[in-house]
């Protein structure tokens, strides 16, 4: 027992080690990707072109970073066979695990490039068919953005391949690294040519960056063994059936999601011009803090959950699963408060420059007020599907995602075209489908393994306890800072008054929420807070 519980301690020390250093490189990451959106926001505000782009990229997107990024289908797949085939990562891969490679890349490739060409041939109807609200000069720059972005749909197969090769011998920082490629190429040509009335430049850059965030991963992969020889051993192949079978109930649920952002484009175009960027803009910031939590924990522990899977360790599973989604909560009540009480005024420091407008600015934070309640289901269900992959089920996922179409029209017509509540609607449609999956995916995952949901759910409920005490005495805080400097504020420098009451809010809302997760004996506090206080003394 001490000797499984030693080994126990220090996989979680793997983990946490991992998941810390994915957290920096992620961070960096994020905010090189948060540069390129001011930039885009400062040429292009919230405008048709902008509304073009965000229409046509995404279709790009499903294969960039839906498909083939980070904990999309072809690395999950990857991942999920890869860690089971290869013995020994410190040694070179041996042949079945080459040829499966090469056999995954050829078959991507094909099919890949079959869906370019249609996209390609029927841009305009596929734009029409999205926008059938919009006018006739956004369906025609969308059609443009689309023809030009369209071969990234073979890229992004390609770089999920990779990063599930990388991943699964260890190599976290490259693929976390890599989509800072993308946004500097698009920086970088918005400042070279100072962008254009059509938007031609921003899209050509986007596809130019996604070829170079492909060309980066190839090197290592190379080196690790794995070397490019077409293969076209597509039939009686156990190890590519077995990625095909994790691989296509992915995609479909992937594309699933994809169809819930067609749904809100759909409605999004019978509102006023910039919604649509504007809630590409909300979705942005919601990733920032979200995607940095969900790829610094969910990346060391899904190759963890294959193989425990693969050994039937189911108590390893139940372990680890509690411990990432424990974590993953902890962290998302402070940022939802943050979003609450403070979004305003960052989306106003961040974007508010250039083209980018005072209603520009309250037309994202509407949308990211009702987007913020997503964070708490969306972090248990992208947690909980990983632990579906490493039993190598993606059929559950997809027919729940299938299933909660139907919700999403009828609550998108309910929120929007009913109740008038715009582009919150859009977003809190999204919020509550999004609970939806998270609450039927933790039912039926029984089916396959019991997860210990009692100790989680008693740690929720402390940690609710702390984040509703917090926002109440932050919210009387920051109403008296409102009210007491509304006229000091106006003689201020622009923005010190944003600065001041971010620093002032957040570091009070951290300070009493994990101070109050402390006194209620919060599991996870606790254990984070000592390891960040040995951290420091380190």
């Amino acid at each position: 027992m001490q000797t499984s519980s030693a080994s126990n301690e220090g996989k979680t020390t793997t983990i946490l080690k991992a998941a810390w250093l994915i957290a920096v490189v992620t961070v960096i990451s994020k905010l090189v990707g948060f540069l390129r959106d001011v930039i885009i926001a400062n040429y292009y505000g919230a405008s048709v072109v902008s509304d073009a782009y965000f229409y046509a990229y995404q279709i790009p997107a499903l294969a960039v970073i839906l498909l083939g990024g980070i904990g999309g289908p072809f690395h999950s797949a990857t991942v999920a066979v890869f860690t089971k085939i290869v013995p020994n990562l410190k040694e070179k891969p041996p042949e079945v695990a080459e040829k499966l490679f090469n056999t995954f890349l050829t078959a991507s490739f094909i099919f890949f490039t079959i869906l370019t060409i249609i996209f390609f041939v029927f841009s305009h109807q596929i734009m029409s068919l999205i926008i059938s609200d919009g006018n006739a000069q956004l369906v025609d720059l969308a059609s443009t953005h689309l023809r030009i972005m369209c071969p990234s749909l073979i890229i992004g197969g390609l770089i999920g391949i990779y990063y599930g090769i990388l991943i699964s011998y260890k190599e976290f920082i490259l693929p976390s690294l890599s989509p800072i490629v993308v946004s500097v190429v698009i920086i970088g040509a918005l400042m070279i040519t100072g962008g254009d009335k059509t938007g031609v430049v921003l899209a050509s850059a986007t596809i130019v960056g996604a070829l170079c965030q492909l060309l980066l991963q190839m090197p290592r992969v190379r080196q690790l063994g794995y070397k490019i020889r077409p293969n076209f051993d597509f039939v009686n192949n156990a190890n590519f059936n077995s990625i095909l079978e994790l691989l296509f109930p992915a995609i479909l649920s992937s594309t699933i999601g994809q169809v819930h952002i067609y749904i809100d484009m759909f409605f999004a175009s019978c509102l006023k011009e910039g919604a649509w960027t504007a809630i590409g803009f909300a979705n942005r910031v919601f990733q920032f803090p979200v995607g940095i939590l969900v790829t610094a924990f969910l990346v060391p522990l899904f190759p963890l959950f294959s193989k425990l899977a693969g050994e039937k360790d189911f108590d390893g599973i139940r372990t680890y699963f509690n411990k990432g989604v424990g974590v993953l909560l902890f962290a998302a009540f402070p940022i939802i408060i943050g979003i609450l009480l403070l979004g305003m005024d960052g989306i106003r420091i961040v974007f508010e420059r250039g083209a980018f407008n005072d209603n520009a600015t309250f037309m994202v934070t509407q949308a990211l007020w009702f987007l913020s309640f997503s964070i708490l289901p969306y972090v248990f269900r992208d947690s909980i599907t990983r632990v579906y992959y490493s039993f190598n089920d993606s059929a559950t996922p997809f027919a729940i995602a299938f299933s909660s179409i139907v919700l999403k029209v009828f609550l998108n017509y309910l929120l929007v075209k009913k109740l008038a509540l715009g582009i919150g609607g859009i977003t809190l449609s999204t919020s509550l489908v999004t609970l939806f999956n998270a609450v039927m995916l933790g039912i039926l995952i029984s089916r396959k393994i019991k997860l210990n949901y009692k100790d989680l759910f008693v740690n929720f409920l402390k940690m609710t306890l702390a984040a509703v005490i917090t926002f109440v005495i932050c919210y009387i805080v920051s109403s008296f800072m409102e009210i007491s400097l509304l006229d000091f504020s106006k003689q201020l420098p622009k923005y010190t008054y944003e600065f001041t009451k971010i620093a002032v809010i957040g570091t009070l809302c951290l300070v009493l929420y994990v101070g109050l997760n402390l006194l209620f004996k919060m599991e996870y506090a606790s254990e984070l807070t000592k390891r960040v206080v040995e951290r420091f003394k380190k």
